[in-house]
C-alpha cells in the first residue's frame, strides 16, 4: 500500500492503477472512497471482497461532468435537473435509470444507478484521468466507521488497497444525501451532507423511503457505521451504573454528566451542525484509539444536518442493542 500526496503526477499514477483493475482510496468532501473503475465489473468485485460488503448493497458511481452522467444514466425529470444545478458538485446522490454500459454488480442487479459528482478537486481530477466513473463506497470495512482521513483508511484497510491519496481531512464528514425522484414524488433514501430542508426549497416535499431488505442505494441498512466499542445514546441510569468503567462521552455542546467520563469530545462548542457533522466520525475513531470501555453519545435534534448525524449515530447504536 502506498500513501501518496495528491500531486498531478500521483493522481495520474493512481488513475493508471484504476485502469489496471486495482483499488485506490481517495478523498471527497464527505468521506474517503474506496474506488474502482466503475465500468469494469471485475475491478468492482474487488470492492465487495475488500470491504466484506454484501453484494446486494448497490454502489455509487462518481462522475466529473454531465457528459459522463449521460454516458451511464437517463435524465428524465426536470426536478432532477434543478437539484443538480443547485447541488452539484456536492454531497448529493441521485438514483437514476441506468444505461446498459453500467455493470450489474454496481447496481446489485437493479435497473437504477446511484450517481454523484463530488465537490473535491482531487476526486474530480482522478475521475478525469481515468476517463470513466469511479465506483466508490466509503473506504472502510463494511459496517465500521467511515474514514475522514487517510490514516483512518490505512488503519482499516492497510495492505488491501493499492494506493491511498492523502487529501487531508474531509470537510463535510458524513456521506452524501441520497434521493430518488419520480414524476409524482420525491423520496429521501439517506440523509447526508445536503439537508432535506435545502432539497425541499428546490424540488418540493420529500418522503422518507427505506428498503432495508432490498436496498436501492447505500446506507439503508439498519446497522452500519459502528465503532468496535459498545456505543449508546445518553442514558443517565446506564451511565451511573457503569461509572467505574472508562467511559467516552460524545457531546454536542456540554453536559452535566461530564464527571462520569474519562474522555470527553465536543462536536461543536458553538452548536454548529456543519462542524458537528465534520467531527462525528473523526471523534469516534479517536475513541477507538483510547482506553474506553463504552461510548455514550448525546442526541441531536432531527433537523438540517442533525438528521444525517442522528442517522449515522442511530445505525452505530443499533449494533449494540
Amino acid at each position: 500500500m502506498k500513501q501518496l500526496s495528491p500531486t498531478s503526477n500521483n493522481i495520474k499514477i493512481s488513475a493508471k492503477e484504476l485502469k489496471l483493475g486495482n483499488l485506490v482510496a481517495f478523498p471527497t468532501e464527505t468521506v474517503y472512497g474506496l474506488g474502482a473503475d466503475g465500468l469494469n465489473p471485475i475491478a468492482v468485485s474487488k470492492i465487495f471482497e475488500t470491504k466484506k460488503r454484501p453484494t446486494f448493497n448497490p454502489l455509487i458511481l462518481h462522475i466529473n461532468s454531465m457528459q459522463m452522467l449521460n454516458k451511464i444514466a437517463w435524465l428524465k425529470e426536470k426536478k432532477i435537473e434543478k437539484l443538480l444545478d443547485k447541488f452539484w458538485p456536492g454531497p448529493l446522490t441521485i438514483i437514476l435509470p441506468k444505461k446498459e454500459i453500467v455493470p450489474d454488480i454496481v447496481t446489485a442487479g437493479l435497473e437504477t444507478v446511484a450517481v454523484r459528482m463530488p465537490n473535491n478537486k482531487i476526486a474530480l481530477q482522478l475521475i478525469k484521468e481515468l476517463g470513466n466513473p469511479i465506483a466508490a463506497p466509503s473506504a472502510n470495512s463494511f459496517g465500521k466507521l467511515s474514514p475522514t482521513t487517510a490514516e483512518h483508511v490505512a488503519k482499516q484497510l492497510s495492505e488491501k488497497v493499492d494506493i491511498i491519496l492523502d487529501g487531508g481531512s474531509c470537510n463535510v464528514g458524513v456521506e452524501s444525501t441520497i434521493v430518488k425522484i419520480t414524476k409524482d414524488k420525491n423520496y429521501l433514501l439517506r440523509p447526508g451532507g445536503i439537508s432535506v430542508e435545502e432539497l425541499e426549497s428546490v424540488a418540493g416535499k420529500f418522503e422518507n423511503l427505506n428498503n432495508e431488505n432490498k436496498p436501492d442505494s447505500p446506507g439503508q441498512l439498519k446497522i452500519h457505521y459502528a465503532p468496535e466499542i459498545p456505543i449508546y445514546f445518553f442514558d443517565e441510569e446506564k451511565i451511573i451504573e457503569n461509572r467505574y468503567k472508562n467511559l467516552g462521552g460524545l457531546f454536542f455542546r456540554k453536559s452535566k454528566l461530564e464527571k462520569y467520563f474519562s474522555s470527553i469530545k465536543i462536536l461543536s462548542q458553538k452548536g454548529n451542525l456543519n462542524e458537528a457533522a465534520a467531527n462525528v466520525f473523526s471523534f469516534l475513531h479517536e475513541f477507538e484509539n483510547e482506553n474506553v470501555d463504552m461510548i455514550f453519545v448525546e442526541t441531536i435534534e432531527y433537523s438540517g444536518l442533525g438528521n444525517a448525524i442522528m442517522d449515522r449515530l442511530s445505525k452505530a447504536v443499533n449494533k449494540f442493542r
